[in-house]
């Protein structure tokens, strides 16, 4: 009996020790998926690796180089730039931050196989007057996109407006420093729909996109909102009141949007969370309400040449 009971304590020690092995001998993560390796690489051979249109980013300019089916570097969850799900093994997020990317990116750019993506980041490298591609609306998990200071121009694809999931676009910045002009438009209709539908947005950055239209009072409803950049767009029209009471808004910039008009709210009984607030170069006109006091957690106000009147209320002072 004691034979049998020690037998029987072995076999179950030997099945943990065997069971704790293989456990700690599987992988930790997942390895990538050869669609989405060929699809980086055929990315990365669509364009020329220029270092001279880059910006000096020491690390960003050796990302893409990493990329090589040499090796250990075969998996591209391991590349530069490359994030992957850990237990999927899907190709994430893509940050080609400064990656001295030069050329264009078509509508059948292997960067659109790429479904799986929730954050791309392609600032600042040079695609050559390039349209954005409307397949960029396809890429329906992403919830992050940066395509600023990287030559694109032309109309901004209304099939951005569908990434509803998104919480950061920045469109800033192409700017072509030669002809010393923006590059990129927005119709009126087009961003309208695009603040109608990024009902999760929390960041958004067209400064600089020509836009040429009035405020969309559609952008007080944005109560996800806490940073918004629209400066130097051609807005014009009067401003609407609603965005100075978004409740999570920390960050305003219409600055340089010179026909804009606006006059400030009364703020009685409410409490601005605005930390950061630049109307310079516009036209709002008036006197400063003695409420303004209620703009609290403001640290910079800028209202460099605009139309302001009267003197400046005490409340403000206290700041």
């Amino acid at each position: 009996m004691e034979a049998s009971f020690c037998c029987n304590m072995l076999m179950r020690f030997l099945y943990i020790i065997s069971l704790f092995h293989l456990m700690h001998s599987s992988p930790s993560r997942q390895l990538c998926h050869e669609n989405e390796r060929s699809a980086l690489l055929q990315f990365k051979e669509s364009f020329i690796i220029n270092k001279s249109v880059s910006f000096y980013d020491p690390i960003a300019n050796h990302r893409v180089e990493s990329w090589t089916l040499e090796g250990e570097k075969s998996d591209c969850c391991s590349w530069g730039g490359v994030d992957c799900d850990e237990d999927t093994g899907h190709v994430i997020g893509l940050d080609l931050t400064n990656s001295c990317l030069y050329g264009s990116i078509n509508s059948n750019s292997t960067l659109f196989r790429l479904v799986h993506l929730q954050s791309l980041n392609l600032a600042y490298n040079n695609f050559n007057y390039s349209q954005i591609p409307p397949e960029v609306g396809n890429l329906m998990k992403l919830t992050y996109l940066n395509l600023s200071s990287s030559m694109f121009s032309g109309q901004i694809p209304f099939e951005i407006s569908k990434l509803s999931q998104l919480s950061s676009l920045d469109l800033c910045c192409n700017y072509d420093l030669p002809l010393g002009k923006y590059l990129l438009q927005f119709k009126e209709s087009g961003l309208t729909s695009l603040v109608r539908n990024l009902t999760r947005i929390e960041y958004l950055d067209l400064s600089g996109v020509n836009i040429f239209s009035t405020v969309p009072n559609i952008f007080a409803n944005l109560s996800t909102l806490k940073s918004l950049y629209l400066h130097d767009c051609g807005m014009h029209g009067e401003f609407p009141k609603g965005i100075f009471k978004l409740t999570n808004l920390l960050v305003l910039d219409m600055k340089y949007n010179e026909v804009l008009t606006g006059s400030w709210p009364y703020f009685q009984n409410w409490s601005s969370p605005l930390e950061d607030m630049t109307l310079a170069g516009t036209s709002f006109s008036g006197e400063l309400p003695a409420s303004m006091g209620n703009f609290g957690s403001l640290i910079a106000l800028d209202m460099w040449n605009c139309n302001i009147s009267g003197s400046i209320p005490f409340s403000i002072v206290l700041w």
